[in-house]
């Protein structure tokens, strides 16, 4: 992967009947080898290996990519570990917002959500959008309250409570010289202790039997994040994006470069337009656009024809830089 690098996964099924392709992350930055214990590594690979097996698990059936990815996200997000779901970063209020976006590339429909505070799996409500609702976003109270009428899984905002998340929250403020927050005694203080700014946005990327692809983001957004910030997780063609006839691609990095540069689908532009090879258009992307900006971070891709990006094709477990 090109310019910061990121924690993926990625598998592929080769033959006649198993053409699919699967990549992915668990978010951008820079870990050493010496810098995280050998426990918390482990646990890590765990955890994006987990989501791999559910994504696999449905494309190996013949499953449509949009099953895969929603299924391989939904383990991420449980996942106290990854900013997204259960671990996700808190706002500088000390509330926990969650925002996701899932796009179909064989028809362009695509769901996105912003600021849900109540609902389980984030991503499950964006598809839910796309395929239950006449719209693509849908944000804040609405948007849990579309989730609870849709019948999907409404928990309490402490749920999503991780006392690790807390502690990077109380050192955020601390040099913004913002006040903390009430809020430092709720239960969760014993979680597990994740890197904030290692390991944080979610993302899945799939090409099915049937030559279908699909991208999913998932994330808890920047910590003490403030006035209703949203990233570009759930902004179709920023950090996410599917056409299949181009690629399918979901980014993590700084989102506001993301944003201005559209670059989920400025990947799919690059490929289905100026005929660059998949990785040639993530390289173009990353290391040539978002760095020139002044921004950072990834992307994940599947192209057309199940080639995935920065990867040769088998399964892969990346966390340092030396790895990927």
């Amino acid at each position: 992967m090109t310019g910061h690098r990121q924690a993926l996964v990625g598998d592929r099924g080769l033959g006649k009947d198993s053409d699919w392709s699967i990549v992915l992350h668990g978010g951008a930055g820079v870990a050493e080898h010496k810098d995280m214990p050998p426990e918390r590594e482990a646990a890590f690979r765990a955890g994006m290996a987990a989501g791999l097996d559910a994504g696999v698990a449905v494309l190996a059936a013949g499953g449509p990519a949009l099953d895969a990815i929603q299924a391989a996200v939904e383990v991420l997000e449980d996942d106290p570990l990854f900013n997204a779901g259960r671990g996700a970063a808190f706002t500088a209020d000390g509330a926990n917002e969650l925002d996701a976006a899932i796009m179909d590339g064989s028809t362009l429909a695509a769901g996105a959500v912003g600021g849900v505070t109540r609902t389980r799996h984030p991503i499950a409500l964006a598809r839910a959008v796309m395929e239950r609702s006449p719209h693509v976003m849908l944000v804040g109270q609405g948007a849990d309250g579309f989730a609870a009428s849709m019948g999907l899984e409404q928990v309490e905002p402490s749920f999503f409570f991780t006392g690790s998340r807390w502690r990077a929250l109380e050192a955020e403020l601390e040099a913004l010289g913002l006040p903390v927050p009430p809020g430092a005694g709720r239960a969760g203080a014993a979680q597990p202790e994740p890197d904030d700014h290692r390991f944080g946005t979610v993302g899945a990327v799939a090409r099915d039997s049937n030559g279908r692809l699909a991208a999913a983001t998932s994330t808890g957004g920047m910590t003490a994040k403030r006035w209703g910030r949203v990233g570009d997780s759930p902004i179709i063609g920023a950090g996410t994006y599917a056409a299949d006839d181009a690629c399918a691609c979901s980014g993590t990095g700084s989102g506001e470069y993301f944003i201005r540069l559209t670059l989920a689908r400025e990947v799919a532009v690059l490929v289905k337009y100026k005929g660059l090879s998949l990785q040639a258009a993530v390289d173009e992307a990353i290391q040539g656009q978002l760095t020139a900006l002044g921004g950072d971070g990834g992307v994940i891709a599947v192209g057309a024809g199940g080639e995935m990006a920065a990867s040769s094709g088998e399964r892969l477990v990346a966390i340092f830089k030396d790895e990927a």
